[in-house]
């Protein structure tokens, strides 16, 4: 864990369909979430749409929507979220006909 002065670690997760993308960053104290986002854009072998999840600004922690102005703390669990491909209203209906 780092300290006041030392580098903070945050993790960074990325849900996709079936499995999940996690990397860890490395990242000066005092950092942001859009200093993360810029580190975020420069990780090697990051998967596809990550780019765009990350121009959109789906971004939580510890599944709770944050702003790009957020001060992030070591150990911290930076979420991406891809939009959604439903609408939740409309699947719930389907679901519900399909039971009975």
């Amino acid at each position: 864990m780092g300290d006041a002065l030392g580098p903070i670690r945050v993790d960074a997760v990325f849900a996709l369909p079936g499995t999940a993308w996690t990397t860890v960053l490395e990242l000066p104290a005092g950092s942001t979430v859009a200093g993360a986002m810029v580190a975020l854009l420069r990780v090697d072998a990051s998967p596809e749409g990550l780019a765009d999840a990350i121009r959109a600004k789906r971004i939580g922690l510890f599944g709770r929507r944050v702003d790009e102005d957020f001060v992030l703390s070591d150990g911290d669990r930076l979420e991406l979220y891809r939009p959604l491909t439903a609408d939740p209203k409309d699947a719930r209906r389907r679901r519900a006909a399909r039971s009975g």
